[in-house]
């Protein structure tokens, strides 16, 4: 289950690779705006400022998601992201930090691409840091043995999760796209006590609160926290450094 209200805990940081994301994207006049995963919608809302006369659309697999969305004045609906066929008049699709949860997800795009009309623009952005130490200390504590059964059966992003900014771009070239693609890494300088922590709760944690009580839950993070600070230590001015790489796609179909 995603938690909006701590999704949205970070949610500056979190939208700038969305707005770097979307300054790659030159429609001057889509009919119809996708979001792929909308999360609240606090995102999706660009979208329509920026494309006022499009028709916007936000599309979530969490129902609590669509909900927030929903309350942002946002035409969302709950569907997963595997399922979604483009329509005729989508002319620009946006899937930002989502197919990072999808495996094979190499197929989707391919399929999508051959689906979208001509001249339609697709923008995909996902975390590209799963080597980062925040994601191999989580990984690292959940195969120990006293957490290891508990766990069993979930899924943890591992390295191979996301493509390389080279792969996709071969991938959509070959499908007929013309295609830019980049890599950044955000250092993004967090506050509070275990700053790093509550970052990726909203995130890569969840499938291990999903699993846990709230018991065993409070105590994995317990466990997790000083092996966070370490690798993360925080400053003197009492902030913390939090480098994030990010990896880039934009495509338009040429028909």
């Amino acid at each position: 289950m995603w938690d909006p209200s701590a999704y949205l805990d970070y949610a500056e940081p979190r939208a700038r690779p969305f707005h770097d994301l979307l300054a790659r994207v030159s429609a001057a006049a889509p009919r119809r705006v996708i979001d792929l995963g909308c999360g609240p919608g606090n995102l999706t809302e660009l979208l329509a400022k920026r494309w006022p006369r499009a028709a916007v659309e936000g599309i979530d697999s969490s129902p609590e998601m669509v909900a927030a969305a929903r309350e942002r004045g946002i035409d969302a609906h709950v569907a997963d992201v595997i399922d979604w066929q483009p329509l005729d008049d989508a002319d620009v699709v946006v899937c930002n930090a989502v197919l990072q949860w999808v495996p094979g997800h190499d197929r989707l795009l391919t399929r999508w691409v051959a689906d979208l009309p001509e001249g339609a623009w697709l923008a995909v952005q996902v975390p590209g840091n799963f080597y980062a130490p925040s994601h191999v200390a989580l990984r690292e504590l959940a195969a120990e043995p006293r957490w290891a059964e508990q766990l069993q059966g979930v899924v943890l992003r591992e390295d191979d999760a996301v493509d390389s900014p080279e792969g996709y771009a071969s991938l959509l070239a070959d499908a007929g796209c013309d295609v830019d693609a980049w890599s950044t890494t955000y250092v993004h300088r967090l506050t509070g006590p275990d700053p790093v922590l509550d970052w990726i709760s909203g995130t890569a944690l969840r499938p291990i609160k999903a699993t846990l009580d709230a018991t065993q839950w409070t105590r994995f993070r317990d466990e997790l926290a000083p092996r966070l600070r370490e690798a993360y230590p925080q400053r003197s001015d009492g902030t913390t450094w939090f480098p994030f790489r990010r990896v880039f796609v934009v495509a338009r179909t040429t028909g």
